[in-house]
């Protein structure tokens, strides 16, 4: 079934044109089936979606006429709704890169009507008894595993949407996803609406001391664009953290931004969040209570491989104390630093970044912007994401300048198998605009499928800050990394190679998804690769092999603050999501909540917030896809370090290894059970141990 985001404006055009003239109505004719962007106008968009949506329910209204076969129920329903995704993909990936008023107030507008057009065909009756009745006797339909598991999955999905509920229940249902959607829909624009809000404007340049010449000059065009010439403005980043800290030497400059940051979504207005976030997670606990879970993390972790809310909560239980330790003795070692300059203060949050640096220059004699000056954004890129992709699979990459782009600075490069054929569009989007979501993440605007002949068309997003016109984009050492991970989602979806839209790419377990984007991260800093693009901006010359070794050997370096920061904000999340509805907050109690949640499992230590507060905390409140779902990072990582292991036990960089991940996983997409998979690739289990070790939580004998 087709799930829609949202859809646009219709602005500027009146139905009749939009009509004749509209294309989305038609298979775009570009390779690909690569979306028109030179034609698509927000105008586009509500009628688009219009005749998909009615063309949906045609669909599957005529799926009921015939005895139930697989075919004309399982496949047809597949089938169904190719305009719809059509128009829902091109919609969802620019309200997310590219949006605007108009877009964000049909957001507001139709969200619900989506929410109630998926339900029309979830809690449909007489579909669900054609499903009911093949799921019955599957085993006698003679299927292969795929299609197997298709029948399986939409049958799971209908009851999980409440299909077996009685008529009653299923209208009180379909008005808590109305609610939902359209409380989803504010918390995200507010969020964003409320990060621009944020920025932070300095009168002059001494209290930018320590950032670079080109950071600072950035500041200053950014004032500009805001109507304060000869001002500095610091934009807010997404997470808690933000990458000036790290530098800035005047600690009132750290503290205005950081409290900045922490304040967002919780200091009234219009852009306030603190009351759509109680009522987000007031309404999944009815919802969860009404499908008959005791809250809303049971039922989001049913269909997840960690397997139980208990099993999460010993994982977390076990990591939590060691990480706080270790952040309690870096903090120590920061002390050391401030009380030797005769700092008079206690290390706090604000000061962190810029202390951790210190510390990092003192134990290893390097700090972090020693390496910006090799880290250019397409050497990055070509010479080290690309080029470790063509050591790995033997895909090659080529850059293209004749495909429309909603955004001058978005790059389009074919991507090609070791034969020749073309594999995939990969298009690339590295910088933040204020009309962009926060963070960094991938997309597809074609997902791939055999059933429907589709190769895919993947996006990664970025937020980069663009510097001026003339000089070069330098990436600190974390973007290089999330550069590296998000192409890891892209493989994932370029690799796909499955019959069914439904298993295509990443369409995996949410705690199962960040997994191979996490193990391509491991090729960021493999020797072979980094001397390839790691190179100075100016002189071409070699990141210095004494410097990699500092690199290397401070691995594990911050790993206190990191894992911490971290386990703070997954604590929120599963804090808000194992409620029941009568223990959910009010609004003035949001942050009395997370304070109280926090002390309870230990993570209340001050110089080290969450990495995400409640009331900016995009992923679990934006929508159900994250919701008690944020500490899939960890343990996706559990299977990444033990995959990191094996790829170093059996060779590293090698194209025979490649071939396995590809084969055995990043082509199978959801197409068979994901802990299955990944035995496939390692031959073993789920084991801790391997990422104890990478984060430094063992426990020493």
């Amino acid at each position: 079934m087709t799930h829609v985001t949202l859809i646009s404006a219709a602005v500027g055009l009146s139905a009749a044109d939009a009509a004749t003239a509209n294309p989305l109505l038609t298979e775009s004719t570009l390779p690909f089936h690569y979306p028109r962007f030179d034609l698509i106008k927000n105008a586009h968009f509500l009628p688009a979606y219009e005749a998909g949506m009615a063309a949906q329910l045609a669909e599957v209204a005529a799926i009921a006429s015939a005895a139930p076969t697989f075919d004309n129920t399982v496949v047809a329903l597949e089938r169904s709704g190719s305009l719809l995704r059509r128009v829902g993909t091109v919609f969802s990936n620019l309200s997310g890169a590219h949006t605007n008023p108009e877009m964000q107030q049909v957001q507001r507008t139709l969200s619900p009507q989506l929410a109630a057009h998926n339900d029309a065909i979830r809690l449909n009756p007489a579909l669900f008894a054609r499903l009911s009745s093949l799921y019955d006797r599957r085993g006698t339909l003679g299927l292969d595993p795929e299609s197997m598991r298709l029948l399986e999955r939409y049958y799971k999905d209908f009851v999980r949407a409440g299909a077996q509920l009685p008529e009653a229940k299923k209208a009180q249902l379909r008005a808590l996803n109305s609610e939902l959607a359209t409380l989803q829909t504010a918390f995200t624009q507010n969020v964003l609406k409320e990060r621009d809000a944020s920025s932070v404007i300095f009168s002059t340049r001494e209290e930018l001391a320590g950032l670079s010449t080109t950071q600072i000059d950035t500041a200053a065009a950014n004032a500009q664009a805001a109507g304060q010439p000869g001002k500095f403005l610091l934009q807010v980043q997404n997470t808690t953290g933000q990458p000036p800290l790290e530098s800035l030497t005047v600690r009132a400059s750290r503290q205005r931004l950081l409290a900045a940051s922490l304040a967002r979504g919780s200091r009234g207005g219009d852009f306030d969040t603190r009351s759509t976030v109680a009522a987000i997670a007031k309404k999944r606990a009815e919802r969860a209570a009404l499908l008959g879970y005791p809250h809303h993390a049971a039922f989001q972790l049913e269909e997840q491989t960690i397997g139980s809310v208990d099993r999460l909560n010993q994982l977390l239980a076990q990591l939590a104390p060691a990480a706080v330790a270790n952040a309690r003795r870096e903090a120590a070692d920061m002390q050391k630093i401030i009380d030797a300059e005769q700092g008079r203060f206690p290390v706090a949050a604000a000061d962190w970044d810029f202390y951790t640096e210190q510390v990092r220059r003192a134990r290893y004699a390097f700090d972090g912007a020693q390496l910006r000056p090799y880290y250019e954004l397409t050497r990055v890129f070509i010479d080290g994401i690309f080029f470790a992709a063509t050591k790995l699979y033997g895909v090659t990459f080529k850059e293209r300048h004749d495909l429309p782009v909603y955004e001058p600075t978005v790059r389009v490069f074919d991507v090609f198998n070791a034969d020749g054929s073309q594999l995939a569009i990969f298009l690339l989007d590295p910088y933040a605009r204020s009309n962009k979501n926060g963070g960094a993440w991938a997309s597809a605007y074609v997902g791939q499928s055999t059933l429907l002949d589709r190769k895919p068309v993947i996006a990664n997003h970025l937020n980069i800050p663009q510097p001026p016109v003339g000089q070069p984009t330098l990436l600190t050492h974390d973007e290089v990394n999330t550069a590296f991970h998000e192409f890891g989602h892209a493989l994932h979806g370029m690799f796909s190679a499955v019959k069914y839209p439904r298993f295509a790419g990443t369409s995996v377990p949410r705690d199962f998804v960040e997994y191979p984007s996490q193990v391509n991260e491991m090729w960021a800093t493999w020797p072979e690769i980094l001397k390839n693009y790691a190179k100075h901006h100016e002189t071409g010359a070699p990141l210095p092999a004494e410097l990699l070794a500092k690199v290397t050997a401070a691995a594990q370096f911050n790993q206190g603050f990191k894992t911490t920061e971290y386990l703070a904000a997954t604590l929120l999340d599963q804090a808000w999501h194992q409620l029941a509805a009568s223990e959910i907050p009010a609004a003035d109690g949001v942050l009395a909540f997370e304070a109280a949640a926090l002390k309870k499992v230990g993570l209340d230590f001050a110089p080290v917030p969450p990495r995400y507060r409640s009331t900016y905390f995009s992923h679990i409140f934006a929508s159900d896809a994250y919701s008690a779902g944020y500490y899939s990072y960890i343990w996706s990582e559990v299977l990444d370090a033990a995959s990191v292991a094996w790829m170093i036990q059996n060779g590293g960089l090698t194209r025979a290894n490649g071939d396995r991940f590809r084969a055995t996983l990043l082509s199978r997409g959801g197409s068979a059970e994901a802990l299955t998979l990944y035995k496939n690739f390692t031959g073993q289990d789920p084991d801790l141990k391997h990422l104890l070790v990478r984060r430094g939580l063992e426990t020493k004998p």
